[in-house]
This record gives structure tokens, sequence and C-alpha cells, in this order.
């Protein structure tokens, strides 16, 4: 069985869901507020129920560009996806960005050189990709693909898949595009739980296990290929029903822990953080509600997402 190359047209059993995430306000979980609560339960209640800001960085920022212009990329007729139309793109999806969120003028100052340096770097991701993959070979079924799913608990499941690739047979590829580096052997798992959650999703959806996650390492030139199975994402629907227990439960009480790692050098909360001598917030009063209706989509900073 080949999903290499994806059919030009979805098959049936592909349903297009809506383009916007609808806005019945519900208990939701995405992957990266899954990740953030694994990581630490402070800093799951730093982002969703005190919803402090995290200003910018330029690496996360060039991830959503670059996102942006690989999505872009497959507008074009397959012949005219090479590395030079990628680059193309690269400065009209950056200007894009910035129309959008004017804030991100500031980010590089009045250094001009920075700002070259960085759209060299975001070319330089760019290239890597087509050392990867062939896009003048694929068709992608979906690109930013909005999915969401009910569990029995009444839990939401909800997130974003980079691109959906579906073969003639039926056979769904995931596939997420990483800017930064591979992992180790070691953390392997912790990367895969992304995909294992979207590879959930999909199958509550549309009634069939995808063949392949994938995940595309731009920064060192690494791909993460794994077939799971059902078993595998059933034991991946119980670890996040526990997960989402455990979320209720620390809003209920108010006890949202930290969880001191090495992570913590790269947390913009670190002063508010008992762990580190810090007082946080108080609580707003609609903590729980917070909690458990907020919890999912993608991060209002670009770049820090679902997906990076």
């Amino acid at each position: 069985m080949s999903i290499g190359a994806a059919t030009e047209h979805p098959v049936e059993a592909v349903v297009h869901p809506p383009a916007e995430p609808p806005a019945e306000r519900k208990a939701a979980l995405s992957p990266s507020r899954a990740s953030d609560f694994m990581q630490c339960p402070l800093l799951y209640r730093f982002r969703v129920v005190d919803r402090l800001p995290e200003p910018p960085s330029p690496d996360a920022v060039r991830g959503t560009v670059v996102h942006a212009v690989l999505e872009r990329l497959f507008d074009l007729p397959s012949h005219g996806r090479h590395p030079e139309a990628a680059r193309r793109l690269l400065p009209g999806e950056w200007q894009r960005l910035l129309d959008s969120d004017p804030e991100l003028n500031g980010l590089f100052g009045a250094d001009d050189s920075a700002l070259v340096q960085w759209l060299k770097s975001a070319e330089e991701l760019l290239d890597r990709y087509f050392t990867l993959e062939d896009p003048t070979r694929l068709e992608p079924a979906e690109r930013e693909l909005y999915v969401e799913t009910d569990l029995d608990d009444g839990l939401r499941l909800r997130g974003y898949v980079d691109r959906l690739d579906v073969a003639p047979n039926g056979a769904m590829r995931v596939v997420d595009y990483k800017t930064g580096r591979a992992p180790s052997a070691l953390f392997e798992a912790k990367a895969l739980f992304q995909m294992k959650f979207y590879g959930l999703v999909l199958w509550r959806t549309h009634g069939v296990v995808p063949a392949l996650l994938q995940l595309v390492y731009l920064r060192d030139g690494e791909v993460l290929r794994y077939a799971p199975t059902e078993h595998e994402l059933r034991a991946t629907e119980r670890k996040l029903k526990a997960l989402w227990v455990a979320i209720r439960r620390a809003a209920e009480t108010g006890d949202w822990r930290a969880n001191p790692s090495r992570l913590c050098d790269w947390c913009h909360h670190k002063p508010l953080c008992p762990a580190h001598g810090g007082t946080p917030p108080t609580l707003p009063v609609d903590a729980v509600a917070l909690a458990s209706g907020s919890g999912a989509g993608r991060v209002a900073t670009p770049g820090q997402d679902e997906d990076d």
C-alpha cells in the first residue's frame, strides 16, 4: 500500500468539517494544551485560565510563516512547486502575518539586518523541505484541516492538522511540519502524542485508523513516521480522559502545581512561578469555567501552537 502520492480528489470517506470552529462553548482540549498540562499544570493555568500574554519569539513566528508558505505551495500547479517558488511566497506570507498582527512590526526593532537574516533562515527551512518530500507528486486532500470529535464523557478534542493525504484506497496519512529539531529516541513518544491525538480524532470521525502519522522536521531534515493501531488510539483516548479528570480536579481545588524542569528556562511565566520564588496572580472568579471551556484551539501568539 502506497500513500506517497495522495489522490487529487479526496475519497468519499473524508468529510470536510466546517472551516471555522463552532461557537458552542464546551469542555475542550487540544494537543498543545494537553501537552502543557502534562509538562506543568501551572503552565496550563497561566495559559488557559489566567490567559497571560506571551511575547512572540522570532523562532515561533518563523514557524508560523513557514507553515503558511507550505500550505500555499499546494495552491500552485504541481510543476510549479519548487524551492524558488517557495522562496517567492515567503515575503508575502510574512507581510500577511504583519497585517493581521501589527505588533509583530516591533519584533526586530530597527535592525534590518536581523530581519534579513531571519528571512534567510526561513528560506533554509523551506529549501530543506524539498529534500524530504517531492510536492510535485502530492495532491493533499486537506491542508490546515480543523478536526474535532466529542468523547463519551463529554470532552471535545479539537485541533488543526497541517496536511492530510488520502490514497486511492482511502488510506490516510497525517502530516505535521516542525521547524525545530527532531527529538532523540528518548523523547519520540512525547512528539508522537500530538499525532496520536489527531489520529484518534480522525478515527472517531471517519471510522478509519490513519495508516501513517508523519512528522517532518525541517531544521535537521528528519522524518518521523509511525503507523498507529486501534489499540494504541484507544489507549490515547483513555489517557486524554484521565488527563481531563486531572484538569477538572485542579480547576475545582485551585491546586495548579508547578513541575520544575529544564523547560522552565524557556517559560515566559517563570517570574510568577512559586518554584522559582514567584507569586501567581489571583485566580479569576470563573477559573473552573475557563479551565473547562477554553483549553483548545490554536494559541493566540503566532507560531506557538499545535504545532511547534
